[in-house]
C-alpha cells in the first residue's frame, strides 16, 4: 500500500529533530555534523539566532497578503539585491525551480516583444540541473529526469559542458539565450573555468543574445563572493537564485537587467506566495549577514582550511577518494566507490554529505561553520574512509 507521503524519495533512515549551527540532532540523541546544509540551503546554519529573531518578529505581525499589495519587506530585499549585483530588478519565487520557469519565460518574451518570436531556443549543457518542472527537466535533458513524462517542453539545445566551440556552432536565428551553472552541483561539482564564462559572455554580446546564470546552488556567498560569476569579472543578463538566500525558509528570485526584463510587464507573470513578508524578512536578515567583506573573507579562509584537509584525505585514502574539486565552500570529493555508499558510511560516522553525479559526494556546509567544525569534518570523513576500506578487506 502506498505511503501517505508520495514515495518519490529514497530517504535515509534518520529523523532529525533539532539543529544547532552545523549540527543536526537525531531523535535518538546522536549529533551529526551537517556538511550538506540541506543541499546548500542552511547557509547560516541551523536555528541561527538572527534568522529566528527575524522570522519571529515578522510572524507576530503579518504572514501573508499576496502580491496584490505592496510588501515593504519584499521591496527592501529587492533593493538590497539590486545594490549588491548587476541587476536592475528582481522577481521573487518560492524555489529555484520556479526561478528557472521565469528565466525561460523572460528570455523568450524579450525576443517576442522585439519582433523575433522565432527566437525561443535556449542553449544548455550536459550534466546541468535546473529543477524538476517541465521546463527544468527539458533544459537539463537527462533521461533520468525526463523518462516517462511525455513530450518535453521544446526549445532547448543540449551541448557538452565547457565546449565553447560547440556553443558557437549551435547559434542560429532561433537562439534566444544561453543558460548555464557557473558550478554544476548535481552534475558533480564541475567548475566552469573563468575563461569559459568570459567566452560565453563575449559570445552572447557578439550574437546579441541573453546570458542566463543558474546560481541557485553556487550563489549567496558559497564560493567566497556573493555570486560565483563575480570571480570571472562578468555579469549575466538574467540570474536565478534560491537555496541560501532564505537560509532554510523557502524563497527564490530572478535577478535581471532592465533590458532583459523589458518584456515582463503587468500580468505576464505572478506568484501567490512569492516574496511574502515572512520569506523576505528572513531573506533580508540573510543578506545583512552574508553580504559583507568580513563574512566573505571568512568564507574564503575556511574554504582554504577545508580544501587543504580534504587534499590530505585524498592522499591518505586513495582507494576511497581520488580528487577534490570545487570552489569556496562548494566542494566535492571524487570517489572510487559509488557515492551513495560513501554517504551511507558517513551516516555510520555521524557526518552528512550529499551525493552527486560523476561519482562525487558534495560538501556544502553552513558558511559560518567554525574551525572546530572543520576539524570534526576531517576526523569524521577520515573515519568514513576507514569504514569503507575495512569493508573492502
Amino acid at each position: 500500500m502506498i505511503s501517505s507521503v508520495l514515495p518519490t524519495y529514497n530517504r535515509a533512515p534518520l529523523t532529525f529533530v533539532k539543529g544547532e549551527g552545523a549540527w543536526l540532532i537525531e531523535a535518538d540523541g546522536r549529533r551529526f555534523l551537517d556538511l550538506g546544509a540541506g543541499i546548500a540551503v542552511a547557509a547560516l546554519g541551523h536555528a541561527n539566532p538572527t534568522l529566528v529573531a527575524a522570522l519571529t518578529e515578522q510572524a507576530q505581525n503579518l504572514w501573508h497578503t499576496s502580491n496584490l499589495y505592496e510588501i515593504p519587506q519584499q521591496t527592501a530585499l529587492a533593493n538590497a539585491l539590486v545594490e549588491a549585483s548587476f541587476a536592475d530588478t528582481v522577481f521573487f519565487t518560492n524555489s529555484g525551480t520556479e526561478a528557472c520557469e521565469l528565466a525561460v519565460k523572460m528570455a523568450r518574451k524579450y525576443w517576442f516583444d522585439k519582433g523575433e518570436p522565432e527566437r525561443v531556443e535556449i542553449l544548455t549543457f550536459d550534466g546541468s540541473f535546473h529543477g524538476r518542472s517541465a521546463a527544468g527537466i527539458a533544459a537539463a535533458g537527462s533521461e533520468k529526469m525526463t523518462k516517462g513524462f511525455g513530450p518535453l517542453v521544446a526549445g532547448f539545445v543540449h551541448l557538452p559542458f565547457g565546449d565553447t566551440e560547440a556553443v558557437k556552432e549551435a547559434l542560429s536565428d532561433k537562439t534566444a539565450a544561453i543558460l548555464i551553472e557557473p558550478i554544476q552541483g548535481e552534475g558533480g561539482i564541475r567548475v566552469l573555468p573563468d575563461a569559459d564564462l568570459k567566452a560565453l559572455r563575449a559570445i552572447c554580446d557578439e550574437a546579441g543574445i541573453l546570458l542566463i546564470l543558474d546560481e541557485v546552488q553556487c550563489g549567496m556567498g558559497r564560493t567566497g563572493c556573493l555570486f560565483a560569476h563575480e570571480w570571472a569579472g562578468i555579469t549575466p543578463d538574467i540570474m536565478m537564485v534560491a537555496k541560501g538566500i532564505g537560509g532554510g525558509f523557502p524563497i527564490g528570485a530572478v535577478l535581471a537587467t532592465e533590458n532583459a526584463a523589458s518584456g515582463m510587464t503587468a500580468g505576464t507573470h505572478g506568484s501567490t506566495y512569492g516574496g511574502n513578508p515572512l520569506a523576505c524578512a528572513v531573506g533580508n536578515a540573510v543578506m545583512r549577514e552574508i553580504n559583507t567583506p568580513e563574512f566573505l573573507a571568512e568564507v574564503n579562509r575556511k574554504a582554504g582550511l577545508l580544501r587543504q584537509g580534504l587534499e590530505g584525505l585524498v592522499a591518505s585514502h586513495p582507494d576511497v577518494f581520488t580528487e577534490v574539486r570545487g570552489m569556496g565552500l562548494m566542494l566535492g570529493l571524487k570517489c572510487v566507490p559509488a557515492p551513495g555508499d560513501v554517504v551511507a558510511a558517513g551516516y555510520q560516522n555521524e557526518v552528512i554529505t550529499v551525493p552527486a553525479a560523476d561519482n562525487v559526494i558534495r560538501l556544502l556546509p553552513p558558511l559560518n561553520l567554525t574551525d572546530e567544525d572543520i576539524a570534526q569534518a576531517f576526523a569524521r570523513l577520515d573515519a568514513t574512509a576507514k569504514t569503507i576500506e575495512n569493508a573492502l578487506l
